[in-house]
């Protein structure tokens, strides 16, 4: 989560007792095993039990999506994580890469009503996709993890609410 997200009031919370499924691309896994390693670490820093946590492999990014929401479904999971890299080519595929895969998380979240969180790093060449999955301010799994345990308490919380009065 950023600054900004703190500055806002977003509240990090604890992983304590959150399951939460971990979608991870293994194109470009150079860098995806480093988005894992980091939304992993700050899961556990957070009080996930490791127990609690779900890891599964796709083979790019456009398969993302898909593992998602069908880990959404099956209601074993507080959020999902979605982790991959894609690094801008020469021809447009990048950029159909990137709007599919977002589109993807984005459906997959609002069609189950779990949060789905894009930790997909989308970068101009080698230098930004390491800047963005080696543990600094612009670490993308870090931030992943941040805002699924957000969203996951803001949903609980919520759902409670709600029961409390009775709708």
């Amino acid at each position: 989560m950023s600054d900004l997200g703190s500055q806002m009031g977003l509240q990090k919370g604890s992983a304590k007792g959150l399951r939460v499924g971990l979608v991870t691309a293994s194109f470009n896994a150079i860098y995806t095993r480093r988005l894992l390693a980091s939304a992993r670490a700050r899961l556990l820093g957070l009080g996930a039990a490791v127990g609690d946590l779900h890891e599964v492999w796709v083979p790019g990014a456009l398969e993302l999506p898909l593992a998602a929401q069908a880990l959404a479904q099956s209601k074993r999971f507080d959020a999902v994580i979605t982790l991959g890299c894609v690094i801008r080519g020469d021809t447009s595929h990048y950029d159909l890469v990137c709007q599919g895969a977002m589109q993807g998380v984005l459906q997959a979240s609002l069609s189950t009503g779990v949060p789905v969180l894009f930790g997909v790093i989308t970068c101009e060449n080698k230098a930004q996709a390491l800047a963005r999955c080696s543990g600094g301010p612009k670490d993308s799994g870090r931030h992943a993890a941040e805002g699924a345990v957000s969203m996951a308490r803001l949903l609980h919380i919520e759902s409670k609410r709600r029961l409390k009065k009775g709708r």
